[in-house]
Formats: C-alpha cells, structure tokens, sequence
C-alpha cells in the first residue's frame, strides 16, 4: 500500500482586492530598455524561421512574386491584429493590480463572481499547462536556429551545429541558480541593437526593391488564402511562428507596467521586425525564390555573415532565458494558487521580489529542451512542433478576456461579442493550422501540456478531498476553546502556533498536543494563511488579529499570489496590532499528515488519480521551509489519513 507524508496545507484563497507597486516616470528610459530585453527577446528572434517556414511549408507554395507578397501579407497583418492590436491594446490593460499573466487573468475573472464557476479554473488550468509546454521548444528552437547559421559561413560545421547548441543549452540553464539580475541589465542593450540590425539589414534590400511595400494591402494574403486554400491551413501555422512571444507582453506585465511595454513595441519593435520582414521578401523577389535556402541569413553581406550570426546567437540565449524565467514566475503563482505542490522557490535578487529560481522546474525543462535539440536535430523539423501549445494559451487569454470585458470593464454585449468572434477566428484559424501538426510533432508540447494539467488537477482534487476529509473529522474550534477556558488544563509559559488551513474546526496539532502533552500554553494562536487573489497585499492589510478569550488568539495572514510566504515576518506586522509576538518564546505546531490511499473498487479514475495525489504530496517541499518558519522552533504531529 502506498504512504506518504504530507504537510498540513495552510493556503487558501482570498478574494480581496488591495493596491499593488507602480512604476515612477523617472524609470521609464531603463524600463522601456528592460522591456526591450526581456519582453520582446522571444518575438525578435522569429525572423530567423518565420518567413523561411512560411516559403517552404508546401511545394508551390510561393513560386511567384504575388504569392510572395501574399505570405508578407499575412505576416504583417498577424503581428498587427494578434500582437500590436489584441495584446498591446486590449491585453495588457486586464492587469491584476499590475501583474499579467493566464493565472492573473484567471485570478481577475474569478473576482468577479461571488461563486466563479468551474470552467474558469479550468481554463487557468489549460493556460498555465500550455505555457509549460512551449517552455520547453522555445531554448530549443530559438537556439538552434542561430547556431544554423554556421553552416553559411563555413558548411563544414553543419555536423556540430547540434553539440554547440546543446553546450549553449546547458549553459543557459546552469546559470539559473546565479539569477538574472547582474545578467538582465546587458539584456536590453544587445536585444536593442539586434532589433536596430534587424531594422536595417531590412531596409537595405527595401529600398533595392521597393515594390515589396505592396504587400502591405491585405487584400493581398486574402488572395493568396483564396488561391491556396487547400494549403491555407499549413501556411497559418508557419505564418504563427512571427507572433510566437506575444505571451510575453502579458506575462512580465508587472516587471515593467504597461506604459514601457507599450512604448518599445511600437517606439522599436515593431518597425524594425516589419521593416525585417520586407527585407527579406525583397531579397527573395530580387535573386529568386528557388535561390534561397534561409533569406535572414543569406541576404547579409559575406563580410557581416559572421558576427551576424553571434548576435542571433545572443538575442536567442537572451530569448529562452526570457521563457525560463517566465516559467519559474508561474510557477510560484501555481504554488500560491493552490494549483501545484510546493515546490523549493530560491529568491535571487535582494531588491527584485519577481526574480526567483526553482531548482525542479529548471532541471525538468533542461531535460525535456536537451531531448528535443537531439530529436529533432534541426530548427525546421522543431517547427512543426512548435506553436500548438502558444496558439492554445492565446485562445485561453481571450476567453477570459472576454470574461474581464463583460464583468469587469462593463462592455455592452455586443461588443463583447463583436471583439470575440474576430479575434475567435484568427486565433481559431491558428490553433487549428498548428493542430493540423500534431503527429508531426505537435504532439510534443500538447503531451507536455497534458502531463501538467494532470498534475494540477489531481493536486487541486486531491486537496480539496482532503480538505473535506479532515473536515468531517474535526472538533470545531469554538466548541473546544469554550470547553478548554471551562476547564483549563495545566498551562506552560510561552506562545503555542498551531497552523491550519480550516477557519473554523480545531487544528489537528491542536488535539493531538492536547491528547499526548495535555498541557496548553499561556497564548495559543490559531493561524490560517491565505493566498488573495490580487498580487500583493499591502502591509497593514497583512494581518488580522481576533481574541476569543485570554487562552486564544485567531489570526489570519494573506499574502498576494506573487509574494513569497514568511511567517515570521509576517507576525512580527502584527505588533502594530497590539499583539507582542516574540519569536523566542514561540512554538509553531504542525500537522503532518500520513496518506494512505484507500480502496476505490469500481472507480478506476479514484484509484489512479489518489496515488498520484500521494506521490505529489511526497515530493512537496516542507512548510517549515516554504513557509520559512525557524526550524529549532518547529514541533510536528504526525497523523495518519486514508483517502
């Protein structure tokens, strides 16, 4: 029979909405560069095989000029409608105090509702499981696609090119545990200067052949989806790789503001990959599509092809430490949303809150970007994977963006309606062109996908099993603190912390304490964490403070989904409130729970999805550490729970 222990689970989730950071003006130059850096990293490289795949997806599928302008066409008018008007306009003003993000998003539509139904969570769900699975291809084919470049300069090198990305790989992820801070500020000048390359190198074969501006008419890829429609679908799923990265906006939202996100796309961004992007149709229509292999390399001069290609290198390395550090922030709003185990959450920045690393996440993606670089072995075979999982977030954004328009911002219905149902058919045309790649590769990241909404599943069912489990065992606490001040049993000195997640039943360590030591401290404080549904929680909202009697004390600490949970910090608040807390002379008591799944004969989903309750109960992190509570000031009770 399995075991496992497990930790008193002491989060819940409170629906409260309080004030969070803001960004002071005089920033705005570094943040705007920062953004540059780190929100746009991912984005900026897909010239490098967006328009490439997009010529190549069929045979036939762009052997004249019109039909070159045609694919032109519809790249531009993708980053325009998906990225500069969806995300930049729309997107990135559903901010939850500040942060972005599917569970921010997620977070703010439940807000909403006094009860908020099922499928909004479940929507979270699929978002963040989504986002892990594009986690994974982005290092790889963002690398890999630079490091190609070698070959141009000397083909030689095409057998190493992938042992030099899988040292670049390794490195990347090794350097995580050091943080991005000393890192990130030399993000912003070299991803600024790749964008002003990309710019330039553009326009110089722009202004060769200047026709290729026509196809900035969008009658032009209208024509070419009319002309190619048995195709249509295989050319929308290269045509995605250019706004691949548009997540990013929305995810280091809080990082930046929305003001510096704003300003770089449409100040830098956005011109230089349009003017990139025209270059490279330029370069085409003029020596010949049959004559070109990989248009963003080849039209650079010999002379420049060379350390080209080490900027690109650069600007992807720059790119999948965006995503990786984009992983780590979600999942710690995941732990904090009760939506994954506790996991070991390392801070690597003493002023920068946001900057965490987290040893599992980051091995668990090393691993699964290591096996994909050999898998695939190239940056064109990797394509085929890649955008299912990003095409998938995208649509999950917009349902609950529609959400936040109709319950938060008060649209009338039909505009709701009318914003959904256009941006339903782009982004349904995208998901369904890289869904048509799923036993091609796709299925990679919809498996990695998979295996996480699974696991944060079972977690959250798993927990609230418990949750009720416990509960129908449980002395209410009211009836016991009456009991105990009738009939007081022998009193030690000293403060007594027993931590709990139920608000009204006897905490577990409490009873047992009682039953074994039958002692009770002078003040006994019954502790419940919670979690709020906005990011942070200011200070001297931190913390409440209710007296039952002499003997005890309920207090309840909320912290926001992206801060880190201390105890003690967090009690120290509390001597605002009166309340002398000493942590010397205080003892934290917790329940750790013994699990033992019980029989489920005829239900075989119980049977499986309780032992993987367990299995993830085990490898949790400890409250005493995740909570950051003094061990030397730590006593456990263990009790043993059959699901």
């Amino acid at each position: 029979m399995t075991q496992t222990n497990s930790a008193d689970d002491n989060v819940g989730v409170d629906a409260s909405d309080h004030n969070s950071h803001s960004h002071s003006d005089k920033d705005l130059p570094l943040l705007v560069l920062g953004a540059i850096g780190v929100v746009y990293g991912d984005i900026g490289t897909s010239p490098i095989y967006a328009f490439r795949q997009a010529m190549t997806v069929r045979p036939g599928a762009a052997e004249t000029s019109t039909e070159i302008l045609g694919l032109l066409s519809l790249i531009v008018w993708a980053l325009t409608l998906t990225v500069a008007v969806k995300y930049v306009f729309f997107v990135t003003r559903a901010d939850n105090n500040g942060e972005g993000g599917t569970l921010s998003l997620m977070a703010l539509a439940r807000k909403t509702f006094t009860n908020p139904p099922i499928w909004i969570t479940v929507l979270g769900v699929l978002g963040a499981a989504m986002f892990f699975g594009d986690a994974i291809i982005t290092p790889a084919i963002s690398v890999l696609s630079a490091v190609e470049g070698v070959q141009l300069v000397q083909p030689g090198m095409a057998r190493w090119v992938v042992p030099i990305t899988l040292v670049i790989i390794l490195g990347v992820f090794f350097v995580q545990r050091f943080g991005t801070a000393k890192v990130s500020i030399i993000f912003g000048p070299i991803t600024a200067v790749w964008f002003l390359v990309l710019g330039f190198s553009g326009l110089v074969h722009i202004i060769d052949y200047p026709a290729v501006l026509w196809a900035i008419n969008p009658l032009l890829g209208l024509e070419f989806i009319y002309t190619h429609y048995a195709i249509a679908f295989v050319v929308f799923g290269a045509i995605f790789l250019a706004v691949t990265g548009a997540e990013a906006l929305y995810v280091d939202l809080g990082h930046f503001g929305r003001k510096p996100i704003v300003m770089a796309w449409f100040g830098l961004v956005f011109p230089c990959l349009l003017l990139n992007y025209f270059g490279q149709g330029a370069f085409v229509l003029e020596v010949g599509v049959h004559n070109v292999e990989s248009p963003f390399f080849e039209m650079q001069p010999d002379w420049a092809l060379l350390p080209f290609v080490g900027l690109a290198t650069m600007a992807t390395i720059i790119a999948s430490q965006a995503v990786i550090s984009g992983t780590f922030s979600l999942a710690q709003q995941a732990i904090a949303l009760n939506m994954l185990p506790r996991m070991q959450v390392l801070h690597t920045s003493e002023t920068q809150s946001g900057q965490v690393y987290m040893p599992q996440i980051n091995t668990m993606l090393l691993i699964g970007v290591l096996i994909l670089v050999v898998a695939f072995g190239s940056s064109e075979a990797l394509s085929n994977a890649y955008g299912i999982a990003v095409s998938g977030v995208m649509m999950v954004t917009l349902a609950l963006l529609v959400v936040v328009m109709w319950r938060n911002w008060k649209w009338h219905p039909a505009a709701v309606i009318a914003f959904g149902l256009v941006f339903a058919v782009v982004d349904g045309a995208f998901f369904t062109a890289n869904a048509a790649k799923l036993f091609q590769g796709g299925w990679v990241p919809a498996a990695v996908a998979a295996v996480v909404a699974l696991v944060m599943w079972s977690w959250m069912v798993g927990r609230h099993r418990l949750a009720e489990k416990t509960r129908r065992d449980e002395v209410p606490l009211e009836f016991l603190v009456e009991n105990l001040a009738k009939k007081q049993p022998t009193l030690v000195p000293g403060t007594a912390v027993f931590l709990t997640s139920d608000i009204e039943g006897a905490p577990t360590a409490l009873l047992h304490s009682l039953k074994h030591y039958k002692v009770l401290h002078e003040q006994n404080v019954i502790l419940t964490v919670r979690t709020s549904a906005s990011p942070r929680v200011a200070d001297d909202e931190k913390v409440t403070i209710d007296a039952y009697n002499e003997l005890f004390s309920r207090v309840v600490v909320t912290f926001g989904y992206m801060e880190t949970p201390n105890i003690p910090t967090a009690l120290a608040l509390g001597r605002k409130l009166g309340w002398k807390f000493d942590i010397m002379s205080t003892s934290f008591f917790l329940s750790r729970r013994s699990l033992k799944p019980g029989p489920k004969p005829g239900n075989p989903l119980r049977f499986w999805q309780d032992r993987l309750f367990t299995r993830l109960a085990r490898n949790a992190s400890d409250a005493t550490e995740y909570f950051h509570i003094p061990t030397g000031r730590v006593v456990e009770i263990g009790t043993q729970v059959v699901l």
